[in-house]
């Protein structure tokens, strides 16, 4: 159980290498040493004075020659924000990080999972790697790049989906996630690859979240999905960020991109949302006539401009809100007689 539990928590430990280019000029040197042993040991059988130590180094700088190239492969070259994890027959050793020029043990291997015949294999069987991802993946899985793992700030724009909103409404959602590698070795060793799995989990989150609110307000106080971006962006982040830190990812914003009715409802929501705007026009008007003909009368009263009975207020009333609620402008008509 315990070996179990230490092959899935593998965490991160930098690895200290010697400097790159004391040890290439030191193998530089062992390697036209070897060249002088041949040399040296050809002479000494020639001359037959010393054949037994003439043919010792002859073997030796014979092997070292057939021999000594191993060395060279424990060269290492990283840029800034690049890493190497290696492995030693097998075994996790450490992480190379840092610029520079390096000489770790020639039977280092660096491992990741998104370079190679497994980058090949998780892009086909683990389609939602969409974009630039998905055709970088292709290319580096055909082409003999360096197994670095890069710790730079990247952006995965996954492909749009259709969701269900809190009301059960079809929607379309696209999402932007900047991410990087914190912990290279869960990135590694803990799912079979970090790229594809972080882009899987970021639908798995999109569509837990885009659940809980629904697209537009229905209520003044409540969250939408249209109207509480940063809200949303914020509980998007979090509910992947609780999904990726195994894989040693950060997620360091998480926000959508695109956000739309799905076509088989986006008429019948547009021509929803027109007759609500127009009940809320039309409210608004409504509210605003009343209060300039109850403005009017108030004046005509307190000013003593004109005595009106029941009667004449109600007409003067109806005229007042005609005038005030219609689409129309309105047409002056002079009353010369009595309305009796």
């Amino acid at each position: 159980m315990n070996s179990v539990d230490n092959d899935t928590n593998i965490t991160e430990r930098e690895l200290k290498a010697l400097p790159g280019m004391p040890m290439l000029f030191l193998e530089l040197i062992l390697y036209f040493g070897a060249i002088g042993l041949i040399i040296w040991g050809g002479n000494l059988l020639d001359a037959r004075t010393n054949t037994a130590l003439g043919t010792f180094l002859l073997v030796v700088g014979i092997i070292y020659l057939c021999l000594g190239w191993i060395t060279f492969l424990g060269l290492k070259v990283l840029k800034p924000q690049e890493s190497l994890v290696l492995t030693l027959f097998g075994r996790y050793i450490g992480t190379l990080k840092g610029p520079g020029f390096f000489a770790v043990n020639p039977f280092c291997v660096a491992v990741n999972p998104t370079v190679g015949a497994g980058a090949a294999t998780a892009t086909e069987d683990q389609t939602p790697i969409s974009g630039r991802d998905a055709s970088t993946a292709r290319t580096t899985a055909k082409s003999p790049l360096s197994r670095v793992v890069s710790l730079k700030v990247t952006t995965l724009n996954n492909n749009k989906q259709k969701v269900n909103d809190k009301l059960g409404n079809p929607v379309e959602i696209g999402v932007v996630v900047i991410w990087r590698v914190v912990d290279t070795a869960k990135a590694v060793f803990n799912v079979e690859n970090y790229k594809a799995y972080l882009s899987i989990q970021c639908d798995t989150a999109l569509r837990n979240v885009a659940r809980m609110y629904p697209y537009d307000h229905v209520d003044d106080d409540e969250s939408s999905l249209r109207g509480s971006s940063q809200e949303v962006a914020d509980m998007l982040k979090k509910e992947l960020q609780s999904k990726v830190t195994i894989a040693g990812i950060e997620v360091i914003e998480a926000r959508i991109t695109h956000l739309a009715y799905s076509p088989e409802i986006a008429a019948v929501m547009l021509q929803r949302q027109q007759a609500a705007a127009v009940i809320d026009a039309r409210k608004m008007i409504v509210d605003g006539a009343v209060d300039i003909v109850e403005m009017a009368l108030d004046k005509l009263s307190m000013n003593n401009i004109a005595d009106l009975d029941d009667e004449r207020r109600a007409a003067m009333v109806s005229n007042l809100l005609v005038v005030l609620c219609g689409n129309r402008d309105a047409q002056p008509v002079v009353n010369t007689g009595s309305i009796y």
